[in-house]
């Protein structure tokens, strides 16, 4: 009766531990995604995962002899160590001082929208319902959406000549910061990232996040790069890790896909955090388990536990970094292809900072034009926000107000950008 309860028992616990190793790989997509590993860094936590999974069996079943000890005690140790690097193989975080792209950016020229002097303002071909004379809401916000708050400054606030406060464009993180210490009344973002929302909870700030457009995240690759189409799990398959090659999308020549990054707070590195987010979690018993380990570990997922972001890996050589622009590093050259993949707003990308050399890929086979924006046929379509510290009050609630009536939302449509409706 002993020998079969504990036979019992190791059964059970091996059907545990594969099960749990199934859901893990699942979670973190090994299982679909098992065929696109083209890499040994991304191929990591896999074997990472079936060797503690494969020496938790073997210890379990093997005999409690003498001589067995040090095999166990080997196997101990591989147990251990898989399960320590596992979230360190999941990020690709394996190198010291890797050579990738600049935390900086080349920004645009915003003097060409700057409210009342800027050749390309958008304007309304009437007066606005709306005119705010004194206390003026100061406004900041991502360099992609300037065109648009600045839009709305010069069609409601009554004065030419603009304090240089009033109106300022520094970026997202720095806006995010400028709201939550309440230096600024509103601010224009895309989402906020996990780590600003953590900042804004810490200094007891009550960010009010009113959609007011829409808007679409496109990935970009060189006009020489023969692939026009990707699809969401290759997107993710790439940004996880497990896909390094171009081959394994089709492109036999094109080597290694330098996958270009942006800083963490900045917005588009905030939509690459969605995108990769942008499944649902798997329902595996232990999803939510797998995902708290996760954090305790230090491994950065999104605020609905999706994949997490593999860091940038080494570039092949320092002059790739190219411009400490997005925009011009992915147009770049190396031996004789453009392997660079890249990621930013669709206005910014072909209007404010467009580069001639580079193309918008399309997703699941739709482009991300205005119609398949509204029609939702392009995948990755998010709004974009007015932000306040607090429900809008206010001078800032009439002009938020405004932004979402016809005119606003007019005025969204001629800057560029897709209204709500």
């Amino acid at each position: 009766m002993k020998k079969i309860i504990t036979a019992t028992i190791r059964i059970i616990i091996t059907l545990t531990a594969w099960i749990t190793a199934v859901c893990i790989l699942g979670k973190y997509e090994y299982l679909n995604a098992f065929f696109d590993i083209d890499n040994i860094v991304g191929m990591l936590p896999f074997a990472m995962i079936l060797s503690a999974v494969t020496g938790t069996t073997i210890l379990l079943w093997l005999p409690a002899v003498r001589r067995n000890k040090p095999a166990a005690a080997a196997i101990a140790v591989i147990i251990a160590l898989s399960a320590a690097l596992f979230p360190t193989a999941l990020r690709g975080n394996w190198w010291i001082n890797p050579t990738t792209s600049d935390d900086t950016q080349t920004a645009p020229d915003l003097t060409l929208y700057a409210p009342f002097t800027g050749s390309q303002t958008a304007r309304l071909d009437e007066n606005s319902t709306l005119k705010l004379a004194a206390e003026l809401p100061k406004l900041d916000g991502a360099t992609a959406l300037y065109p648009i708050y600045s839009a709305f400054a010069e069609a409601v606030y009554h004065v030419y000549s603009l304090a240089p406060e009033t109106v300022v464009c520094t970026n997202t993180p720095s806006a995010y910061q400028a709201i939550i210490s309440r230096e600024r009344d509103i601010i224009f973002v895309a989402g906020a990232s996990e780590t600003q929302l953590a900042a804004a909870k810490e200094a007891g700030a009550d960010l009010v996040f009113t959609p007011i457009g829409r808007e679409a995240f496109v990935f970009l690759a060189g006009k020489g790069n023969p692939v026009d189409n990707i699809t969401e799990q290759q997107i993710r398959n790439i940004y996880s890790g497990k896909t390094a090659n171009w081959s394994t999308l089709g492109w036999r020549d094109g080597g290694r896909i330098i996958a270009f990054q942006r800083p963490e707070g900045s917005g588009s590195q905030t939509g690459l955090q969605w995108v990769m987010s942008s499944k649902p979690d798997s329902p595996c018993f232990i999803d939510s388990a797998v995902s708290r380990i996760a954090r305790v570990f230090g491994v950065a997922q999104s605020d609905t536990g999706g994949l997490p972001i593999q860091v940038p890996q080494p570039l092949p050589s320092p002059e790739l970094i190219g411009t400490n622009s997005l925009m011009n590093q992915v147009s770049v050259e190396w031996r004789g292809v453009q392997p660079a993949l890249g990621y930013s707003y669709r206005y910014f990308a072909t209007v404010m900072y467009a580069n001639p050399d580079v193309k918008l890929l399309k997703v699941d086979g739709a482009e991300p034009s205005v119609e398949n924006i509204q029609n939702g046929s392009y995948p990755f379509v998010n709004d974009f926000y007015a932000v306040t510290n607090g429900e809008p009050q206010g001078n800032a609630k009439l002009l938020i107000d405004w932004i979402l009536s016809p005119q606003g939302q007019r005025l969204i449509e001629e800057t560029g950008y897709v209204p709500l409706s």
